[in-house]
């Protein structure tokens, strides 16, 4: 890869987005994050993702299928268990905290549904201050925290989005501003 590709990469934003996993992940949840990593990819966005199943996959098969670029950093020191659509895998073998490299990692955050694991990785990014965003009806994490403010530090508000189009359009935007 010579300098000049680099360079382009490196100008590329980096739009994570997060929520349930694998068997956790009910098809509605699956569809929508299919249809953000198209969105995100068809803005030569680069997705991230905690790289397994339910949301990551659904997210790197959108991408993939819409010529982009993703990401999964997973979990585990196993990067077999990557989801089969994640074109660079990282393994971390440090479980959870992965989420914060996650975070370091990403210019905004888009939030699909989600349990625990990924009320982790928004409050990591409400910590950074990073712009957080919550597809509407996806259930989860996204519908309980969307329009509201983590805790009274107020550092970011979670914004509500209805559409994968517009939620990745408010992102993009937000790293604009």
């Amino acid at each position: 890869m010579g300098r000049s590709e680099v360079e382009r990469l490196k100008r590329r934003q980096r739009i994570l987005v997060i929520g349930y996993n694998g068997n956790h992940c009910p098809k509605e949840a699956y569809d929508l994050a299919y249809k953000v990593g198209r969105e995100v990819a068809k803005r030569n966005g680069i997705v991230i993702t905690g790289g397994l199943g339910g949301v990551m996959e659904a997210v790197c098969k959108g991408a993939k299928d819409a010529g982009g670029l993703s990401v999964g950093i997973v979990p585990q020191e196993d990067d077999s268990l990557a989801n089969p659509y994640a074109d660079i895998v990282i393994p971390t073998g440090i479980g959870y905290a992965r989420d914060f490299i996650n975070i370091y990692a990403a210019d905004a955050v888009i939030v699909v549904g989600g349990g625990a694991g990924t009320l982790i990785e928004v409050s990591a990014a409400y910590l950074k201050s990073k712009p957080i965003f919550a597809l509407a009806g996806s259930g989860g994490v996204a519908d309980k925290f969307a329009d509201t403010f983590i805790d009274d530090r107020k550092n970011v508000k979670v914004k509500l989005v209805r559409t994968p189009a517009k939620v990745v359009e408010s992102a993009f935007a937000s790293i604009r501003d």
